[in-house]
């Protein structure tokens, strides 16, 4: 006979089937006499009710948690979040084995029972379940604690395959963040009792080498790098998943953050990108991919692979669901409505938050999370137990300043105790809502982080006076006391909003910058920010991070096109196949190739900046050879680059012909991810081959002839300059085509400002002389006509055009001193006559400079002049010299027009806008400029109120400052456009006491940033002084 398995019922007495109440009878037991053993049968049949699960943390401690059989997972999850106090618990799951070495997620809303066969043999496993592309994007710091002993299993169970070197590296970091710093006898002692890596007797003289360099490292530090290390690999959270193909091959499948991956071994061969997957689907045994018909390329249509069984298949189908839910939506989906007869089907749905929502909760929660102080995790003393760090309960403000945080922390919060430990009436009296303050020295298993401070309280009388902290529990409200939002005190947090709303100049507190950078929100860091020397860490090594900063964000970029746009256009049948098929055939090949490229300068980087005494590293602290090798695959681009001219026009054409693609290339643009004008990502490809070109003229200026790396430089910079030379006319071609499509968009009332020999040459804001007075226009000034514009008062963003003066016949001729305006000139067009003042004097002159060489080059053009724009506007009145004088009311410009509706919205920082709320201009040779100063990378951004800075990926281009958390970011959280700012070193009066800050300063608005080194330094005082200081056209006079 088998084992039976099942639940017993017991028998009810006639009474109790009725209904009727059991006798409670009478006790004759003394007060603390226990029941005799008679009554034992009845607590343990009560006993079996409940169901014991154990429960395996990442620390290797096991807990047990007691829940009914019937209960759904969810109950379980909740429990152990809640005794682990983990906020960020959606990146975590429970897995168990059903069949050996065969892992399977625990389901939320499904009961135990059904998941489980023998539940009380089982031991579940806490385990990271989505593992994101940036370690930055976690915003704990016991998070980050647990995805590092997460990695710690991994590399022991061999799933985190890597080079011994690295695996050295990965058991130095953790080794630093359990024991502390080097020390030969305990790291030998400490390693011969714990083992990290399955071979770690060869590895042993690298470990110990590689803890040495990492004196000083906190443990939070250390934390930060294992993930950071690890997050580079290339089986960094990958989970295979064995199969087949079609053929028979054996192979792997995997689920990441970016889709479905097919490896063979432990190698890469594709990679099926959300983007590019139209369905999954399984059928028995077989895991279907269906892909968009665009994109399938070689591919056919449908996908298939076998794998083991059919629970196999449906298990990794599931996993794609939730990562891609995860990953890919803003919310959660909702669930269908249940058929009523049939289905047909799986109606399993990710249940949980998405990344997105997560981190909106954890910011939002801010006020309410407990800090969290990591410590080393192991005590170097034999005779302890070696448990994990107990977080610190409770904190004041002042200590929290005093204490090192992590340069990764970017989300750290203090609150004040309440001043009396009593608990408030009605709250319950569990361990998870209230805990006495740690001993720095005490330690506890990693679950007890909520509990374990009871147990020791009668331990530590030198600490009972400190008052307790409350712990947020679901359902409670912590109402202790925090300081307003006003004072330094107050934790920042970054905002999300990203759409800046406009006032006139002067109203509004902050100019230009996103509510995410004021001092209500944003992200405290410690004062002091530790710098990593790596070795060689010369001006050669800077300029290889750029080019690697730079790159990421160049990579973001072209996603904005291959990934975000062909996903908005395929959802809604957009775009005609023939435009399709020209737009990627073009982009996409640009676009894998540099994913190829950044990858290998990611990997030259890791292995520079690693110790001095590693093997080859001579050979590692060069970039030029990655270079060389690159420039010459790119020169094969040529034929591509030289389309994209045709795809902008093309494109140009079909919106103005197709109102389904121009509605959905208009609400594209409104999107967070769409920061530039979306015509501007067109032009990046060949942009960039430009920066290649400058940043390979700098290191070929700073190696000396004779240096190992400067004859790759020099071949490779002669490639790129070559490139570049025959590209350069279809550049300012692709500039001019791209800046007059983006003003045919913003301008209302003119047609066909797109023509052939038409040329723009500047933009800005001047003020016409009015019968009501000066009024605020905006000028664009062409090769061929000058237009001016006026903005309306009923909330659009658009400016209306106002009148247009053809350029030939025009006169420009100073009338300062016959208006008695300061600034002001007079154009005499052939049919009007018009007075406008600059702002400044240096203003006048760009625009008289401008003005004066264009009417020249339009008298003397040879060639046919392109034809007027036409206006659909009131007709121009006729020549007269009064018409300088006409009245423009505002009435009039209010009802004149009312755009389509969704016209209205805008961003508020492109270049348009820019110049009219700073009242100044910009001109072709001022784009050119920013096309050659841009930058990226992590600055310190000084809160205006306090000591605390904060740590930003900042993206520097088209005159604006762009902020984001991390590099991996889809979208920025906020921007700073630049135009009219100054920079320079802070002065004595700032009271800024650091090395490598700049200052920007746009009238009383002074904000202060923190470069990493004195070259960044360097670099961002020079990209952002010649890119918005608007020097003006070439040959500009200079103001005195």
């Amino acid at each position: 006979m088998g084992e039976i398995e099942g639940t017993y019922r017991a028998l009810q007495t006639p009474g109790a089937r009725l209904g009727t109440q059991p006798p409670s009878g009478v006790s004759t037991l003394e007060p603390g006499q226990a029941p005799s053993a008679g009554t034992a049968p009845t607590a343990a049949r009560a006993q079996d009710k409940c169901l014991l699960l154990r429960v395996k943390l990442l620390d290797s401690s096991v807990e047990v948690f007691d829940v009914e059989p019937r209960s759904d997972g969810q109950l379980l999850l909740t429990r152990v979040w809640r005794r682990l106090n983990l906020t960020e618990c959606d990146y975590f799951g429970l897995e168990f084995q059903n069949v050996p070495s065969y892992w399977v997620w625990l389901e939320p809303m499904k009961p135990i029972s059904r998941q489980i066969r023998r539940p009380k043999n089982a031991v579940l496993r806490l385990a990271v379940k989505f593992f994101p592309p940036d370690p930055g994007q976690l915003q704990e710091e016991y998070t980050r604690y647990l995805f590092a002993l997460q990695l710690k299993r991994d590399l022991l169970e061999e799933r985190l395959t890597c080079s011994d070197t690295t695996a050295a590296l990965l058991t130095a970091h953790l080794l630093q963040a359990e024991i502390g710093d080097y020390d030969e006898t305990l790291d030998r002692e400490h390693l011969k009792a714990t083992r990290y890596l399955p071979h770690q007797e060869r590895c042993l003289e690298k470990i110990l080498e590689f803890h040495r360099e990492h004196m000083g490292q906190t443990p939070a530090e250390s934390d930060f790098q294992v993930l950071e290390v690890a997050r580079k690999l290339e089986m960094y959270g990958i989970r295979f998943h064995k199969a087949s193909d079609r053929e028979g091959a054996k192979i792997s499948l995997a689920v990441s953050h970016m889709g479905v991956l097919v490896f063979q071994c432990t190698t890469k061969i594709n990679t099926f990108n959300w983007s590019r997957v139209r369905k999954l689907s399984f059928k028995r045994k077989r895991f279907l991919i269906k892909l968009h018909p665009e994109v399938h390329g070689p591919y056919q249509d449908t996908l298939e692979f076998l794998l083991g069984s059919r629970d196999e298949c449906k298990n990794f189908w599931k996993i794609c669901v939730e990562y891609h839910t995860f990953f890919r939506l803003f919310d959660q989906p909702k669930p269908k409505a249940k058929a009523v007869f049939f289905t047909r089907g799986s109606s399993f749905r990710y249940s949980g938050r998405t990344q997105k929502q997560l981190v909106d909760y954890v910011r939002d929660a801010a006020m309410r999370r407990t800090p969290y102080e990591r410590r080393h995790s192991r005590m170097r003393m034999p005779s302890r137990a070696l448990t994990a760090d107990l977080p610190k309960q409770s904190m004041s403000f002042t200590e929290g300043l005093r204490t090192s945080v992590s340069p990764s922390s970017t989300h750290a919060s203090f609150f004040s105790a309440p001043a009396s430990p009593t608990v408030p009436p009605g709250w319950p009296n569990v361990t998870d809502a209230l805990a006495e303050p740690q001993d720095p020295h005490a330690k506890g298993p990693a679950a007890e982080r909520s509990r374990g401070a009871m147990e020791g309280a009668s331990a530590r009388p030198a600490q009972a006076s400190r008052p307790p902290a409350l712990q947020p529990c679901p359902g409670l409200a912590v109402d202790s006391p925090q300081p307003p939002p006003s004072t330094p005190k107050s934790p920042l947090s970054l905002s999300p909003t990203f759409q800046v709303t406009l006032g006139p100049t002067g109203q509004g507190s902050f100019p230009l910058l996103s509510p995410g950078l004021s001092d209500a929100g944003g992200t405290r860091m410690d004062d002091e920010e530790p710098e990593r020397k790596c070795p060689g860490a010369d001006e050669a090594y800077f300029i290889a991070k750029e080019i690697l900063a730079t790159e990421r964000t160049y990579l973001k970029d072209l996603e904005v096109i291959t990934v975000w746009f062909r996903s908005a256009v395929v959802k809604e049948d957009a775009m005609p196949a023939d435009l399709m098929t020209l737009l990627f055939s073009n982009i996409d090949p640009i676009y894998e190739f540099h994913r190829g490229f950044l990858r290998e300068v990611e990997q030259r980087l890791a292995l520079w900046e690693g110790p001095s005494t590693a093997i080859g590293t001579g050979n590692n602290q060069r970039i030029g050879d990655i270079l060389l090798r690159n420039m010459h695959q790119l020169k094969q681009f040529t034929g591509y680059f030289q389309r994209h001219d045709e795809v902008l026009t093309e494109l140009e054409k079909a919106t103005k012909h197709c109102k389904k693609l121009e509605t959905v290339y208009k609400e594209f643009e409104l999107q967070k991810v769409c920061y530039l004008p979306l015509n501007t990502f067109l032009l990046k490809p060949i942009q960039r081959l430009v920066h290649y070109r400058l940043l390979l003229g700098r290191l070929c200026g700073y190696y000396a002839p004779g240096h190992r790396d400067y004859a790759d430089c020099r071949d490779a910079l002669e490639v790129i300059t070559e490139v570049t030379g025959t590209l350069q006319r279809s550049l300012v071609r692709l500039e001019n085509l791209q800046k007059l499509t983006e003003l045919q968009r913003d301008l209302v009332g003119v047609e066909d400002l797109v023509a052939p020999g038409r040329e723009f040459i500047r933009e800005g804001c001047l003020h016409k002389l009015t019968r009501k007075g000066l009024q605020q226009r905006m000028f664009f000034l062409f090769s061929d006509v000058l237009l001016y514009t006026s903005r309306g008062l009923s909330g659009t963003s658009h400016f209306r055009i106002r009148g247009l003066l053809p350029l030939r016949g025009m006169l420009v001729e100073d009338s300062e001193h016959e208006w008695s305006v300061p600034h002001c000139f007079t154009i005499h067009a052939a049919q009007k006559t018009v007075v406008v003042a600059a702002s400044t004097r240096l203003e006048k002159e760009k625009w008289t400079h401008d003005l004066s060489g264009a009417i020249e080059a339009a008298e003397g053009g040879s060639s046919a002049a392109p034809e007027l724009p036409r206006s659909v506007c009131a007709p121009l009145r006729g020549p007269s010299d009064e018409a300088s004088l006409e009245q423009e009311s505002e009435e009039d410009s209010r009802g004149a027009y009312s755009p389509p509706s969704g016209q209205g919205q805008h961003r508020a920082n492109t270049t348009v806008h820019v110049c009219w709320y700073r009242n100044t201009s910009v001109s072709r040779a001022d784009h050119s400029a920013a096309v050659e100063n841009q930058l990226s990378g992590y600055l310190l951004r000084k809160f205006k109120n306090s000591n605390g800075w904060q740590r930003l990926w900042v993206v520097f281009t088209n005159f604006c400052l762009f902020f984001y958390k991390t590099h991996q970011d889809d979208y920025p959280l906020a921007s700073l456009p630049l135009l009219g700012y100054s920079v320079s070193a802070p002065r004595e009066a700032d009271g800024i006491h650091k090395e490598h800050v700049f200052k920007l300063q746009f009238k009383s608005h002074v904000y202060f940033f923190r470069a990493e080194s004195k070259y960044t330094f360097g670099r961002w005082m020079e990209v952002i002084e010649r890119a918005s200081s608007s020097p003006g056209q070439a040959g500009a006079p200079k103001e005195a």
